[in-house]
């Protein structure tokens, strides 16, 4: 916990943005809408048709106060590995590395990339990252969840049947977001992790 923190309490570095991982889905449906009558208000039935899944991969680099939303039909190593690559291909020419914040997920790591490119491509894109993972069971360090969840009840809290809809959608939430600056003002650091979950620390007697 205390490294994702002290990660967080680092100044402002152009060189070395720190950026924040996560990923979600969203279920496709489409709602039956009962035929309208005159003089009756619209109804929709209970009905409803699966249209799939899109999975969102996102990106968020709070000092910078900006973030991209990349959408998927699945969701694997393979996807993740060329996400990462977008990511330092965006920043490839004004930093030295990338400071990753993400948590434990099953494709979140370095064979990721070996799956998706050549080793030395791999390699590559390896050395511009230095990765700090959450703790198991709190992937709430993660700020990138916190925008996902923002993104989920400002962006996608309305029912969508199509991939392109939700894409969209995204984009649009993204532009706007980015365009006031939106970013999360972090309020909980090592010395109130050392006196809050003291639980977490061992006992010296």
């Amino acid at each position: 916990m205390e490294d994702v923190l002290d990660v967080y309490q680092r100044p402002y570095d152009p060189l070395r943005p720190v950026v924040c991982l996560d990923e979600t889905n969203r279920q496709l449906i489409e709602k039956r809408r009962i035929p309208l009558k005159p003089g009756s208000p619209g109804r929709e039935d209970y009905e409803y048709r699966r249209c799939g899944v899109a999975d969102l991969f996102a990106a968020f680099e709070p000092l910078a106060c900006k973030g991209g939303v990349k959408l998927t039909h699945t969701r694997t190593a393979v996807d993740f590995a060329h996400f990462l690559r977008k990511l330092v291909d965006i920043h490839d020419s004004r930093c030295e590395k990338i400071v990753l914040v993400m948590d434990n997920s099953n494709i979140h790591s370095i064979a990721s990339l070996h799956k998706a490119f050549e080793p030395a491509q791999a390699r590559q894109i390896i050395q511009r990252l230095e990765i700090h993972y959450t703790p198991i069971h709190a992937s709430w360090l993660n700020m990138a969840e916190i925008e996902i969840g923002i993104l989920s009840r400002q962006g996608l809290s309305q029912t969508l049947s199509s991939f392109e809809l939700i894409a969209r959608q995204v984009n649009a939430w993204t532009l706007q977001r980015n365009a006031v600056c939106s970013t999360v003002h972090w309020r909980f650091f090592i010395a109130d992790a050392r006196c809050t979950p003291q639980k977490l620390y061992p006992v010296i007697f």
